[in-house]
């Protein structure tokens, strides 16, 4: 076993952990708590690009590059394991499994990406919001930290938005109407999905893209 050296963050919620622009030293992995990527636009309007929980990398490119391309933010209370890239470097030289496995979460953060690319160019309201829900739950279930069919859901509805490409208000009447069809309860940051299978005919959502099996 090789051991890294590493340092232990803690940020608040909408705390940086990256800001564009800025130098890059370290890789970080999401301890507790939920973080997002985001990139904002010259008339500050943002766009949320992913959302991550426990377990993920957040910035596994910075290893190769120098600068970041864009923001993450702490989604709530969170913690981060810090390596220093060098070190990270150097372990991936000397051991290839780990190679293997930083390539593999990479190639799966692509796949996301895409998916989110679709969601907000193809899809309607409903159903980027209804994919979105799907999403997140899906892979809270797959890292063991649901309860039964309700979910830790720290997001407000600006960042619903911000994630979907809709504006707060288009947002808010969108989750209207899928609490008013018996769809979802969200409430007091917990999401509860009432009807899964319905959910997932309006998102059109497919885990495939996730690669749980990977």
């Amino acid at each position: 076993m090789v051991a890294l050296p590493w340092s232990k963050r803690v940020f608040n919620r909408d705390a940086y952990l990256a800001r564009e622009g800025e130098p890059t030293s370290v890789c970080t992995v999401l301890l507790n708590g939920l973080a997002f990527r985001q990139k904002l636009v010259s008339d500050g309007r943002r766009q949320i690009i992913s959302f991550h929980i426990a377990g993920e990398f957040l910035d596994v490119q910075n290893c190769l590059l120098d600068v970041a391309d864009h923001n993450v933010q702490a989604l709530n209370r969170a913690s981060v394991a810090a390596v220093h890239k060098s070190a990270l470097i150097d372990l991936m030289s000397a051991r290839v499994n780990i190679r293997r496995a930083i390539w593999l979460d990479s190639l799966i953060d692509s796949s996301v990406l895409r998916e989110w690319v679709v969601n907000l160019g193809r899809r309607d309201a409903r159903g980027r919001i209804a994919h979105l829900l799907c999403e997140l739950a899906d892979r809270l279930r797959a890292a063991g930290v649901a309860d039964g069919e309700t979910y830790d859901f720290p997001l407000t509805q600006e960042q619903i938005a911000d994630a979907t490409g809709l504006t707060a208000v288009h947002t808010n009447r969108t989750l209207q109407s899928l609490r008013k069809d018996g769809l979802i309860s969200l409430s007091s940051s917990r999401l509860a999905i009432l009807d899964w299978d319905a959910l997932v005919e309006i998102g059109d959502f497919n885990e495939r893209y996730l690669h749980h099996g990977v």
